[in-house]
């Protein structure tokens, strides 16, 4: 079970009122988003992201997530965030849901951006900007 311990940065998210599904719950799908949330976030306020202009942008080409408990409206959550690989034009991301205050985590994800020209779609290195951020979570 991921530990709170186990992640050098964290980005807090509020549930809201639809993330719950007819079972009472957050919903599986909505964890995809968090993650997306907490990455790009990190992303644009660390690594200097320009989502609109920017001449890179990161594609998702891989996800997965584990659920160990739920979580449901009106919880307020952390995702933690690390970088388990980081490559020349890709990185994959590790990151853990936490309820405020816990140390364990209630599910754990990772996806895999590859870093592509806004035009062409064809893969780039990480800029140096972003990858100096990146480095920062990497474990």
């Amino acid at each position: 079970m991921p530990q709170r311990t186990d992640y050098p940065h964290f980005q807090p998210i509020t549930t809201r009122w639809h993330d719950n599904d007819a079972y009472g719950h957050v919903n599986n799908v909505t964890y995809y988003s968090f993650f997306d949330t907490a990455v790009n976030t990190y992303l644009i306020e660390v690594g200097g992201l320009d989502i609109h202009d920017g001449e890179v942008v990161g594609f998702v080409v891989s996800s997965a997530c584990d659920y160990f408990a739920s979580i449901a409206f009106p919880d307020r959550v952390e995702i933690g965030l690390r970088v388990g690989k980081l490559g020349n034009s890709s990185v994959q991301y590790e990151l853990a849901v936490f309820k405020s205050g816990d140390d364990e985590a209630c599910a754990a994800g990772r996806f895999v951006h590859v870093f592509v020209d806004r035009v062409s779609n064809q893969p780039v290195a990480i800029p140096a900007g972003l990858r100096g951020a990146l480095e920062r979570l990497a474990v």
